[in-house]
């Protein structure tokens, strides 16, 4: 059994008594992370969230082409990291995953600033972050003092809406192994169980700006645009 624990930004797989593991840091494998600089201006970010289905990779595709961000996605990170060769950081992910786990925070928040570091650039959209109250509670703990966070741009949408776009995605050959029924009554309820709650912690700050997402595309991202003029982009 692994035991995570965050220590000055480090990440450490500690040896529990069950394991034979020694000990090993863990972002060793995550090469940019210590050797790269974030600029003096801490980088501005917008958490963007909404169910599946909601339309926020086609929106995150239109903003970063319209506003020049960088778009981040959490699980592409996750992805990429477990299937990098030789990332111990990835066989944990691994780990955590087969056995239905939720991937430690702390490894999430160190590949999500690896990323930010390696960019040229100084905004960003985090896509499907923070899911949860541990997600939430990781990235105050790691990254809150060393970025500038704007906004929750919040995708609004009906279950049905949702259900139907991502049967039809599933139908058309995205690929995707979760575009089925079974699957999206799981992804549903996670998120209205863990996601709702975040949206309405920062709704009750007022850090959200809320979008409908049931029309088309563009007529979505016609409110968007709306969004980030009016807040300065």
């Amino acid at each position: 059994m692994y035991k995570v624990l965050a220590r000055s930004c480090n990440l450490f797989l500690v040896q529990s008594k069950h394991s034979t593991h020694t000990s090993t840091n863990l972002l060793s494998t995550i090469p940019t992370l210590t050797k790269l600089k974030m600029s003096e201006e801490k980088p501005k970010i917008v958490f963007v969230l909404g169910g599946p289905g909601a339309g926020k990779g086609t929106q995150c595709s239109k903003i970063v082409e319209r506003f020049q961000f960088v778009h981040l996605s959490a699980g592409d990170l996750l992805r990429e990291e477990r299937a990098r060769k030789g990332s111990e950081v990835g066989a944990l992910i691994e780990d955590y995953i087969r056995n239905g786990k939720i991937v430690p925070v702390e490894v999430t928040c160190s590949l999500l600033e690896a990323a930010m570091k390696k960019s040229d650039k100084n905004k960003f959209l985090i896509d499907g972050f923070p899911r949860n109250q541990d997600n939430l509670d990781g990235w105050n703990r790691q990254m809150s003092d060393k970025v500038d966070f704007q906004f929750v741009l919040f995708f609004n949408c009906s279950e049905e809406v949702c259900v139907n776009r991502c049967l039809s995605r599933g139908q058309s050959g995205s690929g995707r192994s979760d575009d089925n029924m079974e699957s999206l009554k799981k992804r549903i309820q996670t998120y209205n169980n863990d996601s709702l709650p975040i949206i309405k912690h920062f709704e009750e700050i007022g850090k959200v700006k809320q979008i409908d997402a049931s029309p088309s595309s563009d007529e979505v991202f016609s409110k968007v645009e709306e969004v980030f003029t009016q807040s300065g982009f």
